[in-house]
């Protein structure tokens, strides 16, 4: 028997397979070898952080202190103001999250199916999307109030661009070839946006979505910063007025980690409906 043959049972009766197993097993020694270079990085940052101020190479009350950051962690997170302020801003963003992208989305595809109205609103979109929209928070903030529906209407604004931009711009980009093929075929251009456009759009608006999580993010602070009684952006405004450095840092990291969390669970969701 050949050794081709061989190879060729062997795999016909599974036994092909166990050559695959290494590489699987490599390559989890490989994902965790990136977790441990990230955690030496972040702890060399910290640890030289520390070491500056503890040296006096750098002045603690302009930078802080990372034992003093921990310290202001553990007391916001044990008397609960902490983990208060974070569900406020986490329900501000997701919210505001929810309603611009999917809306956004919504209006950015249906768009294609009346290029006049396309075409007419073009230069606005454009001009919103070119707008600070910091610039809108003082006006939503006197119609909304100084609660959370002002932060989530920010956040909302802020990612319906986003979204509406981007999801137009994939249906523009789906192929020609098979909108002409269905309209050979006699399809109507509603059947053509359904069966074509909003499929081929989706990893258009999926990117959109993993930006808005930053933009909603950016929106709630935002507000909080103007006019607030809770959330992670007064926290950080709150110990600023008071010179508070190591609070301010808790609060910039409780963002970042909210940051992470909330892209993890999008990317997640992304995979299990295989959007790609």
């Amino acid at each position: 028997m050949t050794s081709v043959e061989t190879t060729g049972r062997a795999v016909a009766d599974g036994r092909g397979s166990a050559p695959a197993r290494p590489a699987a097993r490599r390559l989890l020694p490989g994902t965790g070898r990136i977790f441990i270079y990230q955690v030496l990085v972040i702890a060399g940052f910290f640890a030289i952080w520390e070491v500056a101020i503890r040296a006096g190479w750098i002045p603690v009350y302009i930078y802080g202190q990372p034992s003093g950051v921990v310290r202001e962690f553990v007391k916001g997170i044990t008397d609960g103001k902490l983990l208060i302020d974070t569900w406020v801003t986490t329900q501000e963003s997701v919210i505001g999250f929810l309603i611009g992208s999917l809306f956004g989305s919504a209006a950015g595809l249906a768009l294609w199916l009346s290029p006049t109205t396309a075409a007419v609103i073009r230069p606005i979109m454009v001009a919103l999307n070119g707008l600070p929209k910091i610039a809108l928070a003082p006006l939503i903030i006197v119609w909304f109030g100084i609660g959370i529906e002002s932060k989530i209407a920010v956040a909302a604004i802020i990612t319906f661009i986003v979204a509406m931009i981007a999801s137009y711009a994939g249906s523009q980009e789906v192929d020609n070839d098979y909108v002409r093929m269905l309209k050979a075929l006699g399809a109507t251009r509603f059947q053509i946006f359904r069966m074509v456009i909003v499929p081929g759009s989706v990893p258009w608006i999926a990117s959109a979505f993993r930006l808005n999580i930053g933009f909603a993010m950016i929106g709630a602070v935002v507000g909080e910063y103007i006019s607030a009684e809770q959330g992670l952006g007064q926290h950080i405004y709150y110990a600023g007025t008071l010179y508070n450095l190591n609070g301010v840092w808790a609060g910039i990291f409780a963002l970042m980690i909210l940051a992470l969390v909330l892209d993890w669970f999008v990317g997640r969701a992304e995979r299990l409906l295989k959007w790609r």
